[in-house]
């Protein structure tokens, strides 16, 4: 993850979309590229969606969030958020987390190893 991409400053930590919000009103931002279907609209937990920074459906599908393949997820999903489009939902991020504490969302149960986890790596840069 040493492509120079630059996070912003606020405090990231990574969470689960069905936890509940905590204290302190910090940012939750869903970061999975389609919504979950236990969570309806009505009920949404979180702040705002940046599905554009979510990976490719080929990378997501090969890593199946095998711990021992996390390495090559990270290194493989930094790279593609090179791409125009997760590059610019990326900045996005970078400029919500310079406002505040923020909390990238994933459904997945094993966040620490998640898109989710890389994310917040970056962004706390």
């Amino acid at each position: 993850m040493s492509n120079g991409r630059m996070g912003g400053s606020g405090e990231v930590r990574t969470g689960r979309v069905y936890d509940p919000p905590g204290p302190g009103g910090r940012a939750r931002v869903l970061v999975d590229r389609l919504c979950p279907m236990a969570c309806p609209r009505t009920r949404r937990r979180w702040t705002s969606g940046a599905r554009d920074v979510a990976p490719s459906n080929d990378l997501r599908k090969w890593y199946q969030h095998d711990p021992e393949g996390f390495a090559e997820f990270t290194t493989t999903y930094t790279a593609e958020l090179d791409d125009p489009e997760r590059a610019a939902a990326f900045a996005g991020l970078v400029a919500r987390s310079r406002q505040g504490p923020l909390t990238p969302l994933t459904a997945t149960k094993q966040v620490d190893i998640s898109h989710a986890a890389v994310l917040a790596q970056l962004l706390a840069r």
